[in-house]
């Protein structure tokens, strides 16, 4: 997992225009690294070393889910509209010692191409819209400290206990 400062988390990534048999193996990467994460549910390309526009997102069971369109993968991503924004907290795997506060759509539709090279737009919203705009963001070369509301909206992540 790529961490902050390194600079691949901070640099526009590169259209990926056609799903060739590369594209479909980050694709895998990217659902295999997501899943083996505790707590991921997204997780785009940058952040495991690949400068392409490409994320997964599974929102499946959290307890902040509206929409829920399970794993998906989208490759080059673009947001058609959005509304209603709302500041909530987000927390990042390459950022893993901070949480901050984000004003983020609570309503959208994304557009891109799946794996299998077709054209893909879901209708997202609540907890999912929120990991769609993250993962994006990641493609253009943002965290989601560059997002926060204000400067002292910037937490330590509390340590959680296994039980």
């Amino acid at each position: 997992m790529v961490r902050l400062p390194d600079r691949r988390l901070t640099t526009r990534s590169a259209d990926v225009l056609s799903v060739d048999d590369d594209a479909r193996a980050l694709a895998v990467d990217l659902v295999d690294t997501m899943r083996a994460s505790p707590a991921c549910v997204g997780l785009a390309a940058p952040q495991i070393g690949v400068n392409r526009r490409a994320f997964a997102v599974d929102v499946t069971g959290h307890p902040r889910a509206g929409s829920c369109h399970g794993t998906f993968v989208l490759f080059d991503p673009e947001v058609v509209w959005a509304e209603g924004p709302v500041t909530a907290r987000e927390g990042c795997m390459s950022v893993p010692d901070l949480t901050g506060d984000v004003a983020r759509a609570t309503r959208l539709e994304v557009r891109g191409l799946s794996p299998d090279g077709s054209s893909r737009s879901l209708v997202v919203d609540a907890f999912e819209a929120r990991a769609v705009l993250h993962e994006i963001d990641h493609l253009d070369g943002y965290v989601f400290l560059d997002r926060v509301v204000s400067a002292g909206a910037v937490y330590a992540r509390r340590a959680y206990r296994q039980i």
